[in-house]
């Protein structure tokens, strides 16, 4: 009778396991087809899991960050959005459908939790701050309830991190925001950075997003570009041909002030571009590899080469600087200037200079210009 048992131990078990791993697996698999922006088979591998584990809302979810990731890489262009929280909300409803039976299912909880989530970025990508702030206040409960559940859950620290991190920068990054922020718990700081580098270690679903915060949280708010660069070097070894991930490389070197590494970077961009590489030839894209390109020769004293590529910023950004113009335009016509000044071309530098002080001011691009065109300017 024991060895019966055995043999039927060892007939099921491996089958049991193989369920598990392969559905993990292919969750796995597809992530990183997102981060690859291999979108269509993404969505082939996610339209599979719909279809062989209807049940779990794993699939609908990464099904919708294809298209999360299709705006971040054209943010101007609105036309996923309505596709996105449409794809959302199927997530959610589904998460609704299992919580009716099982109102402790920690994987309906963390998915509906994290839908509102993404929700709420997506309102507030589009500056949509009261819509972004409801949002978070519905599924900040939602996230904690799971933890409490299950609290060997790493995943669900990306929200906690994220919610702490931010709930304690915003208002003190922005003062307009804080009225809104009377509604919710206050932040930490420390502790949301320490929960989000626990999920970007030991993170099953979630840490290359948490990796992604990190990088951008250490760049905008802490201001520490070598922190940020740890992240960006993680991101950049998993996923090489991710433009976002590439072109943060870059900048954060241009932040660290080795603009040698971040004009090689930014060349690698335009090559990928000619290539036709996913994502790679957006006008955002190219425009910002021609100006730290453009950078770099005006370091190199190379003034013909940074000419054509400043030009080439300012064409690009004059076609996408649609609400306001960026600083990548007034930069470009200042540095324009000054080079015009230092070749001895001095109406083409007044021209110049003349074009940035018709722009909104950026970094004191105004106050440059006016003292350039009272006198030259010299290196």
């Amino acid at each position: 009778m024991k060895k019966l048992v055995v043999i039927f131990i060892l007939l099921i078990a491996p089958s049991a396991i193989s369920q598990t791993d392969i559905f993990d697996s292919t969750v796995a698999a597809g992530i990183k087809q997102i981060y690859d922006i291999k979108f269509p088979e993404a969505e082939k591998t996610f339209r599979g899991l719909i279809a062989d584990y209807p049940n779990k809302p794993q699939g609908r979810f990464f099904l919708a960050m294809v298209d999360w990731w299709k705006i971040l890489l054209d943010p101007d262009n609105e036309s996923y959005d309505d596709i996105f929280y449409q794809k959302l909300e199927d997530v959610i409803f589904q998460c609704d459908q299992i919580l009716r039976s099982r109102p402790n299912d920690v994987n309906a909880l963390f998915f509906k939790g994290g839908a509102i989530g993404f929700r709420g970025r997506l309102h507030a990508f589009r500056e949509s701050w009261l819509k972004a702030a409801d949002d978070g206040r519905e599924a900040l409960p939602i996230v904690e309830y799971a933890a409490k559940l299950d609290p060997n859950d790493v995943d669900v620290q990306l929200g906690f991190g994220i919610y702490d991190y931010y709930a304690a920068v915003i208002p003190e990054q922005y003062p307009l925001m804080k009225p809104l922020m009377i509604f919710f718990p206050p932040g930490d700081k420390q502790k949301g950075i320490n929960e989000l580098k626990n999920v970007a270690l030991n993170g099953k679903y979630a840490k290359y997003e948490a990796r992604y915060f990190l990088m951008t949280l250490y760049f905008y708010f802490e201001n520490n570009p070598i922190k940020a660069g740890e992240y960006a070097n993680m991101l950049t070894e998993d996923f090489p041909d991710n433009p976002i991930f590439e072109r943060w490389s870059g900048r954060i070197a241009a932040k660290k002030g080795d603009y040698f590494k971040a004009s090689k970077i930014f060349s690698d961009v335009l090559l990928k571009a000619d290539k036709n590489y996913n994502g790679y030839n957006s006008p955002a894209a190219i425009r910002e590899s021609v100006y730290y390109i453009g950078y770099q020769y005006k370091n190199l004293n190379q003034l013909d080469s940074a000419i054509i590529y400043f030009k080439e910023c300012a064409n690009l950004s004059r076609q996408i600087d649609v609400k306001e113009n960026s600083g990548f335009l007034n930069n470009s016509y200042l540095y324009l200037g000054m080079i015009y000044d230092l070749l001895g071309k001095r109406e083409k530098a007044i021209e110049y200079y003349k074009k940035t002080l018709q722009l909104k001011d950026y970094n004191n691009s105004r106050s440059l210009a006016e003292n350039y065109l009272k006198s030259p300017y010299k290196n």
